[in-house]
């Protein structure tokens, strides 16, 4: 979401804002077709690797070693890390988007809509903190993401506020609460219903700045996401 009408972080859920766009294509990266199920299963296992040892697990050698293959063997699939990288990245933007237009199903009303959005963006990002931190660190390869992915995975923030910079203003505090909360840079004392209270004001707030009585932001086209 990069610019004020569309991509995800000028920003993503990585460098912005997942704010609003766009799904402008199709499970294609690159106009290349989808991976091999070879690939698939590789790419399932990086992301279990991933959460359960942390970024240092995605080398080709340690997949090798889980998979029961030669790592040489790997290339012939995903031409290496990077390429892994970023296969998480979509698998975690598709994911994360198909949950967030689901949160915003059946809801009309700004105050519910936003704290269900919040709501399920806290719970999937901290179930999956080392998918979330690899998706929000650092530069995004956007170059290589499938097109318009980054825009369809942000585009709920959109439609709950009808605005493209209330709603990238609503990511940005999303987003923030998230890695404080994974980081655990809240004091200790700090107990977790203290945050769902912080959670519930961070929604009444940017609801309240909607100045529609029900959803209304611009909606892209039905698109598979893949």
């Amino acid at each position: 979401m990069a610019d004020a009408e569309g991509t995800m972080a000028e920003g993503t859920m990585a460098e912005g804002t997942m704010a609003g766009g766009t799904m402008a294509g199709g499970p294609m990266a690159n106009g290349k077709p989808d991976r091999s199920a070879r690939a698939g299963q590789i790419v399932a296992t990086a992301r279990l690797l991933l959460e359960r040892e942390g970024p240092e697990a995605l080398t080709m050698r340690r997949l090798g070693e889980e998979l029961g293959i030669r790592a040489p063997s790997l290339y012939k699939h995903l031409a290496g890390k990077k390429a892994i990288e970023v296969a998480l990245i979509e698998a975690g933007f598709r994911d994360i988007g198909a949950a967030l237009h689901a949160a915003l199903e059946g809801w009309d009303n700004p105050v519910d809509a936003t704290r269900n959005l919040l709501a399920t963006y806290r719970r999937f990002s901290l179930a999956q903190p080392n998918l979330y931190r690899l998706a929000t660190a650092g530069r995004l390869p956007r170059e290589d993401l499938a097109p318009g992915l980054e825009d369809w995975a942000g585009e709920p923030f959109l439609l709950a506020t009808g605005d493209p910079y209330l709603a990238r203003a609503l990511w940005s505090f999303a987003h923030g609460m998230v890695i404080l909360e994974i980081d655990g840079r809240y004091p200790p004392d700090v107990r977790d219903s203290e945050l769902d209270k912080t959670w519930e004001a961070g929604a009444a707030a940017f609801a309240g700045l909607v100045n529609r009585g029900r959803l209304g932001g611009p909606r892209s086209p039905e698109r598979d996401p893949g």
